[in-house]
């Protein structure tokens, strides 16, 4: 009877783990990993420069084509061509010079580093780095000038679907080696990291694969951390092994088992084995949360000298004063769920206790058991 009792109450909390992580949650191999990067936009070459020669702020025109492969859902590395333009600006000495560079980027996905996903499905940040190498062309001077560079920038996205995203990047280039200045002067001698230069650019992050999402926009399983429930089913194995033999029947030879001690139930509803979850910043229960609504609904309309708190619990993302106001609204949906049921007004009392701070904030599993309303007979 004890163990078959254990099991039904494990059933639950894993029942409800799946049903709030089920929607969420991929795995390692059904994202895709590709895609092709195109931009285009304006720069602003700092340095070097001779005196009297300058470009505008900002000056046209910059180009970028990438090919980028995720490792998994936070990093990556890209391959990508650039072309940059530099002339003088209207009161500048005239000049017209080319930049084409080549370089290999790492890629850190910082929405999922951050947990984007738990505030929006639809913008994302990238963060690149990497070296390369470039040539700087100057018009009517037979020049080539070969540079090493470094560079470095952010890249925020929005999604417009599971093909196509559009880009906003800002990057920064330091080139090393640089022998002329952006308008063609000689530079003797100059072998570091010296030039700089700046590229804003607007494009479209174009996926590829057979599947339907992309690294980029998904959270893959991890290994969820069991010992809270396991530390929960202990507890409850203690109370069952409390209970006199004479309060458990078991009928013959029909496999039916009852408990007919109300006041077990009681203890498990005020252990909070009995909880209603919800989805992130969300105020109505998921799904799987009506078992344990009607188990204390049942147990109200059995015992009617019974009163009943509800406390609501939001995660720690977002500030405290909203976090309050949040569990305050889920507590008082659930009250109105058993007003409707039949259950009085005066019975039931709602409490906010805003974000439960005895669960861990930076895992999502734990995030997900915080966000619930659970239940006190009295």
């Amino acid at each position: 009877m004890k163990k078959i009792v254990t099991m039904l109450a494990f059933s639950v909390g894993l029942a409800n783990l799946h049903a709030q992580s089920a929607t969420e949650k991929t795995t390692e191999n059904n994202y895709n990993k590709w895609s092709i990067e195109l931009d285009g936009g304006v720069n602003k070459a700092q340095k070097p420069f001779t005196s009297g020669y300058f470009t505008s702020t900002p000056s046209p025109y910059v180009a970028n084509l990438g090919a980028r492969y995720m490792f998994n859902n936070k990093f990556g590395l890209k391959a990508d061509l650039g072309y940059n333009s530099f002339t003088g600006k209207n009161n500048s000495i005239d000049f017209d010079s080319k930049y084409y560079r080549v370089d290999l980027q790492a890629v850190a996905n910082l929405g999922r580093i951050m947990n984007f996903e738990t505030w929006t499905n639809t913008l994302g940040l990238l963060g690149h780095a990497g070296f390369g190498v470039g040539q700087i062309e100057h018009k009517d001077l037979d020049v080539k000038d070969w540079v090493g560079n470094f560079i470095a920038g952010v890249t925020g996205q929005i999604r417009l679907s599971n093909r196509v995203a559009l880009t906003g990047d800002f990057s920064t280039i330091v080139n090393a080696s640089q022998d002329y200045t952006f308008d063609g002067a000689y530079l003797p001698d100059n072998r570091g990291f010296s030039a700089l230069m700046f590229t804003g650019t607007v494009g479209l992050n174009v996926y590829l694969g057979k599947n339907t999402k992309h690294a980029d926009w998904v959270v893959v399983s991890q290994d969820v951390d069991l010992s809270p429930l396991e530390s929960k089913i202990a507890d409850l194995e203690a109370l069952i092994s409390k209970i006199p033999e004479k309060q458990v029947i078991i009928e013959k030879p029909i496999t039916n088992t009852i408990v007919n001690d109300k006041d077990l139930i009681k203890e498990m509803i005020n252990a909070k084995y009995y909880s209603v979850y919800f989805d992130f910043n969300k105020a109505t229960p998921i799904e799987n949360s009506t078992a344990a609504i009607d188990v204390v609904l049942n147990y109200l309309r059995k015992n009617p000298s019974a009163s009943l708190d509800l406390i609501g619990y939001a995660d720690q993302v977002g500030s405290s004063e909203y976090n309050t106001k949040l569990s305050n609204t889920r507590a008082n949906n659930i009250k109105t769920i058993f007003e409707k049921a039949g259950i009085a007004s005066s019975r039931l009392t709602v409490i906010a206790d805003g974000a439960d701070t005895s669960i861990q904030k930076d895992s999502e599993e734990a995030r997900r058991l915080a966000r619930r309303v659970t239940f006190r007979i009295k």
